[in-house]
């Protein structure tokens, strides 16, 4: 097995890596947005979400299982049973991923007709069915080595599999589609996919030429069903309800008396707005993706004092991620988004949606340590409960109250399951979650944002509120001296041999 990281240096590399990619993602979101407007980026996010929910269905869970499955055998010091534990996810994905590309590819004809509501796009949806078992096996390979903390080789990977996407869909823009809105859906797919076979290529002879031993054989099938199916069952249910909601917003839209064109007012947000506003969130990516597999190893070791710890540090570190970034992406979102997208409405939307900032940070982490520590059917009912209530608000808000409605919709629910999640991940971890924090947070950052915005220029506004706002957290005594402590014993703690010691 490779040599580890600790897990806040394997965290910072991550880091990095996601920051480049989610860079180079909303610079050709940027790019595309002005070859096919906001109607066209808007037909682009109905082909993806359609996309979205037959990878999920592909994908079935695997990913997270792999991780979960890994970090478990691990946790046990029993490495020789990795090969067998991947051996199953591989054939687990092969049939599920076999079984959804074939649907996609028998139906896409219907699907564009019916669903999407553009024949157009059926060339798409067969081309992206085409490569999803690919896809479907990179998901296994990278959740392995995320959980064996190989993140260097799959920071590597990673970065060469985004270059790739990121050429071949520019290339095709180019010299293909121009600005044809469907064209440009093939693509975006044809340039993501032959990235994700570069990927798979890659990790499979990283995987051979690992030399760990082999145990015995092991059954592995229930334990690989236990541990997917829930996760399988929420995401496909989650997706499924999400897809619905994508394809309906339109439509329900146009019953809008003040809705003109209610395609691009769906592409301002889901194709403007959501990449600027979860575009810092790519810093806890790695966090997340890192949290899994640790707290998995910690349960199955039994180290309850250090789950309590990993979930305390790891919520508070999002929350104040969180307010800093909500400050002043609501501050300077109107002329982020006119420099972005030449676009005013998206920019007075995105001060809207900012607001939301540190709860959707807090709950990407929450969402993550809850599924590294098994409850995997939890996550089902409660991305079932909000996905089917964000469905029954749109439907009734949406011709009455148009994009307000989509908001308030988006609001409700993403509160509700952050609060259930987070009571959940309480219960089961043991660490106490008291309101003073965050609402003292809370309040620091609105009355940071008040002081900053009686600024004119947009990098004064920024500067004032980051100074105002840490001042404000030090009187409040939400940061202190412990916090300098133990960022400073991140950086220089060493890491015992094979052993993660530091958050």
């Amino acid at each position: 097995m490779p040599k580890k990281l600790p897990i806040f240096y394997s965290a910072l590399l991550l880091t990095g890596v996601n920051l480049l990619l989610r860079l180079a993602g909303t610079a050709f979101q940027v790019y595309v947005s002005g070859r096919i407007g906001a109607a066209g980026v808007g037909l682009l996010q109905l082909v993806m979400s359609v996309g979205s929910l037959a990878m999920i269905a592909g994908v079935a869970g695997i990913r997270t299982a792999t991780m979960y499955l890994t970090a478990e055998e691990l946790g046990r010091k029993q490495p020789g049973n990795v090969g067998r534990v991947l051996s199953g996810c591989f054939l687990y994905s092969i049939l599920c991923s076999g079984a959804v590309s074939a649907l996609l590819f028998t139906f896409a004809p219907l699907i564009a007709e019916k669903w999407v509501g553009d024949i157009r796009t059926v060339e798409a949806l067969r081309l992206f069915a085409a490569f999803l078992p690919a896809v479907c096996l990179c998901a296994v390979l990278t959740g392995y080595f995320t959980a064996a903390n190989s993140v260097g080789a799959l920071a590597v990977v990673e970065v060469a599999e985004q270059l790739c996407a990121m050429a071949v869909t520019m290339a095709a823009l180019t010299l293909w589609a121009g600005d044809d809105a469907a064209k440009a859906c093939q693509s975006v797919i044809l340039g993501s996919s032959l990235g994700c076979c570069l990927t798979l290529v890659c990790l499979v002879l990283l995987r051979l030429r690992q030399r760990d031993p082999v145990g015995p054989p092991i059954p592995v099938g229930s334990r690989i069903l236990q541990a997917a199916a829930p996760l399988a069952l929420a995401d496909v249910a989650k997706s499924g309800l999400t897809t619905t909601e994508n394809l309906m917003v339109p439509k329900r839209l146009a019953l809008h008396a003040a809705a003109a064109d209610p395609l691009a007012a769906f592409g301002i947000i889901s194709g403007m707005v959501f990449p600027v506003m979860m575009f810092p969130a790519c810093i806890l990516y790695g966090l997340a993706e890192l949290l899994i597999p640790e707290l998995a190893r910690c349960a199955a070791a039994g180290s309850s004092q250090r789950i309590r710890y990993l979930v305390r540090r790891s919520l508070k570190a999002a929350m104040l991620y969180g307010v800093v970034f909500s400050g002043l992406i609501f501050l300077l979102a109107e002329p982020l988004c006119i420099r972005l997208y030449q676009n005013p409405q998206a920019g007075q939307a995105l001060k809207w949606y900012a607001l939301l900032i540190p709860m959707l940070y807090c709950d990407t982490l929450t969402d993550a340590m809850t599924k590294g520590l098994g409850q995997q059917k939890a996550c089902v009912r409660y991305n079932i409960l909000t996905s089917a209530m964000d469905i029954a608000l749109l439907y009734l808000l949406l011709p009455t109250l148009g994009m307000q409605g989509y908001y308030i919709s988006f609001l409700i629910t993403h509160l509700l399951n952050f609060a259930l999640s987070l009571r959940r991940l309480s219960k089961i971890s043991g660490a106490r979650i008291l309101p003073a924090l965050p609402l003292l947070t809370a309040a620091a950052m609105l009355a940071s944002v008040w002081g900053a915005s009686h600024l004119g220029q947009p990098a004064s506004r920024a500067a004032v509120y980051v100074l105002l706002l840490g001042c404000l957290l030090c009187l409040l005594q939400v940061t202190g001296k412990a916090d300098l402590i133990w960022v400073k014993g991140l950086i220089f703690q060493k890491a015992k041999a094979g052993h993660i010691t530091a958050l």
